[in-house]
């Protein structure tokens, strides 16, 4: 069999039917954080983004507070989306729009009418919804008062929230994922994870039987969603991050291996059913005891439908002490990789990384997989063009997509089932790690900005333009 797919100039192929699309967190995006009944969630809290601290109230400094204003302009923004040519949607649905507390035993009418009409208006245009059930955006009460994901009550509250809009929403919405980078937990228990002990003062244990709970909780989405919606497929989401040795040195190697599988753990249970051996082993040798109810490994055996995940970098490891003190690296630890350049926001930027992580994920698992993150934040400056309209002229956007695009294509050739790819804040939002304006993502600029001056006027980027034509030609107008 030839390699041809690698060789430079091979035809870009992309499937028939691939779902291009966009990205987005109703946090990030909605704003009318107290209107129509909705509670607050811990994003309401949380003014200066992931790593930030928490606030006992909202405050006006809190940029999610109005977002860009999606909730009253939706319609605007998914004419824009149709325009580009979207065939999938990515958005999340704000639990605490539907269970204002997270606890109640019935829903909010008026949250469960919002997203009624923001998925019939992406149905009008052909685009299919991808809905994400939670994405950071725990109820605040349940994060206050049942100290989140700790408690095994969240189960029974999840289980309540996603019958509730799989009954709703069946025969709209075809594509479910239970949990944004449900792996994230491990480095943000707050944000993540609505635990609200400290991370400082949280035992492994307390996070690990967390981890449990969402595990439970997502593998019984599975379930419920198969049940009542034979038709939808469920997927899981991961935050990806693929990891190389710094040197060749086998103990670089081992920390390579290490780090990778906190982040396979997740994967292996939602695809496979079961715990894997190495977890058993970290349990062990760091003294937790996993809690099981009677029915949790049946549970835990509904393996999701495909695997989905975000990709924006890689990482490198060693187990030499000085290069690590020597730099921090990405936002998940190790080292910087002297290859790479990094973005603004000391991203590294790699996107032979996304091909890598593509091959990894499908040999492992062999199930479809969806990349429901990528993308690049960047400062974007609005100019005005000869022909008189504001835009941006973002060539470094259109740079890294392209590059991570051509990527796909490979891991496509290589045999790796790709169902499609959706770009990370497809419309300028509030940034989730920094909680920023000016950090921008999108084809769309947003006039809002980080003081919350602006009109909330929509302009379209020149990345705008080029997504349309990759989108038009399925992906042939990308260049090597």
């Amino acid at each position: 069999m030839s390699n041809s797919s690698s060789k430079t100039g091979s035809e870009i192929r992309f499937p028939e039917g691939f779902l291009w699309g966009g990205a987005v967190a109703a946090n990030q995006l909605e704003g009318a954080y107290n209107e129509d009944g909705k509670g607050l969630s811990v994003q309401d809290v949380t003014p200066k983004g992931l790593f930030g601290p928490v606030t006992e109230a909202p405050t006006p400094d809190n940029m999610k507070l109005v977002g860009i204003d999606f909730y009253h302009r939706y319609k605007e923004d998914i004419k824009l989306f149709a325009e580009m040519g979207f065939k999938v949607f990515r958005t999340s649905i704000a639990w605490s729009r539907i269970f204002p507390k997270g606890d109640e035993a019935e829903p909010n009418e008026k949250g469960l009418q919002f997203y009624d009409d923001l998925f019939d208006e992406c149905l009008k245009y052909g685009i299919e919804p991808l809905v994400t059930l939670s994405h950071y955006e725990t109820p605040l009460h349940l994060s206050k008062e049942y100290d989140g994901w700790v408690n095994r009550m969240l189960v029974d509250f999840y289980k309540r929230y996603v019958t509730t809009v799989f009954k709703r929403y069946k025969g709209k919405v075809k594509y479910w994922l239970t949990f944004n980078e449900i792996n994230s937990i491990l480095e943000a228990p707050f944000m993540s994870g609505g635990i609200y002990t400290p991370k400082d003062k949280l035992s492994k244990q307390d996070l690990y039987q967390a981890v449990h709970h969402e595990l439970v909780a997502s593998a019984s989405a599975v379930k419920l969603c198969h049940e009542i919606d034979p038709e939808a497929e469920i997927g899981c989401m991961i935050l990806s991050m693929p990891t190389y040795p710094l040197t060749p040195n086998p103990d670089d190697v081992v920390k390579v291996m290490e780090f990778e599988h906190r982040n396979y753990f997740f994967g292996d249970v939602h695809a496979r059913g079961v715990y894997p051996g190495y977890m058993k082993r970290f349990f062990r040798e760091n003294g937790i005891e996993i809690k099981f109810e009677p029915g949790d490994e049946e549970i835990l055996r509904h393996t999701v439908d495909f695997i989905s995940f975000s990709y924006y970098m890689s990482v490198c490891q060693t187990a030499d002490p000085e290069k690590l003190a020597a730099g921090e690296g990405n936002i998940l630890g190790g080292v910087p990789n002297p290859y790479l350049k990094s973005s603004e926001w000391g991203w590294q930027i790699d996107p032979q990384g996304l091909r890598i992580v593509l091959n990894a994920f499908y040999d492992r698992y062999q199930k479809p997989l969806f990349i429901v993150e990528n993308g690049l934040g960047a400062v974007d400056e609005l100019i005005v063009n000869e022909a008189g309209e504001k835009t941006v002229e973002d060539d470094y956007r259109i740079q890294y997509l392209n590059d991570h695009l051509v990527q796909v294509a490979e891991a496509i050739a290589d045999g790796v089932e790709v169902m499609g790819y959706t770009t990370w804040g497809c419309i300028d939002l509030v940034s989730a790690s920094t909680a920023q304006l000016k950090k921008r993502y999108g084809f769309i600029y947003v006039d809002r900005h980080d003081d919350g001056s602006g009109t909330l006027e929509r302009y379209r980027k020149k990345s705008f333009y080029w997504y349309k034509e990759v989108i038009a030609t399925n992906g042939s107008s990308l260049k090597r």
